[in-house]
């Protein structure tokens, strides 16, 4: 197995480890966000959440070997952001870890819950559409894996954006339904491509595009296959 093939299966590994945690995370950790029921259960939810910060920042760097062949700013650009995503989700952590400490019923729990709230805000939809808008872009443009998989992000990154716009706004909820319906392309992509990069890797340029490293663009080279 290539290298560029070893990288390209553990970012998908890495991806459908932010499924697998981002999901049941929200659902463990809801009832003491809500009604400050079940802090044990919480407890496991930021568990998870804090597994799916590592395993945002992983997707990155992971990438960025193969990215940086397109286009260095573009890939650099997406462990920044990606890394910002994780941050803003380690930040919406703290504020539960104090909620688990000094239970649901303090005087700090309601600006508690608003603080996480705004992290979960920034992080999960403002980051995850700039991250689409990057990689999206770079998967396009150098054809590394089939185009509906990026147009999906690039279609969705835009959709997030101006949804999460409207939550700050306050025009509607994050969690509610346009909220929901906004965030499933982002979730269609980063799950689409996951499971490709597992299954088939991607399709790298033999030389680096133009605006990558200075060379000239070249047809595709199939990697991990």
């Amino acid at each position: 197995m290539s290298t560029d093939r070893r990288l390209a299966l553990w970012a998908g590994i890495a991806y459908l480890v932010t499924f697998v945690t981002s999901i049941p995370a929200l659902a463990l950790k809801t009832p003491l966000l809500e009604s400050g029921a079940e802090p044990g259960l919480a407890a496991w939810g930021l568990v998870l959440e804090i597994t799916l910060a590592f395993s945002c920042v992983a997707t990155a760097v992971l990438l960025l070997p193969i990215a940086r062949r397109v286009s260095q700013t573009l890939a650099v650009g997406f462990v920044a952001s990606r890394t910002v995503e994780a941050g803003m989700i380690l930040s919406g952590v703290l504020p539960v870890m104090a909620l688990i400490a000094l239970g649901r019923d303090n005087a700090m729990s309601p600006a508690l819950v608003e603080l996480h709230d705004a992290a979960f805000l920034l992080g999960p939809a403002f980051m995850s559409a700039v991250n689409a808008l990057l990689l999206g872009t770079v998967m396009l443009r150098g054809r590394l894996v089939p185009r509906i998989i990026p147009t999906i992000g690039l279609i969705g990154g835009p959709l997030l954006l101006l949804s999460s716009y409207g939550v700050v706004l306050g025009l509607w909820e994050q969690t509610g339904t346009v909220g929901a319906v906004a965030a499933l392309p982002i979730a269609v992509w980063e799950f689409s491509l996951g499971v490709w990069l597992i299954v088939k890797g991607v399709r790298l340029p033999a030389a680096p595009l133009e605006g990558a490293r200075g060379g000239g663009a070249s047809a595709p080279a199939v990697v991990g296959r």
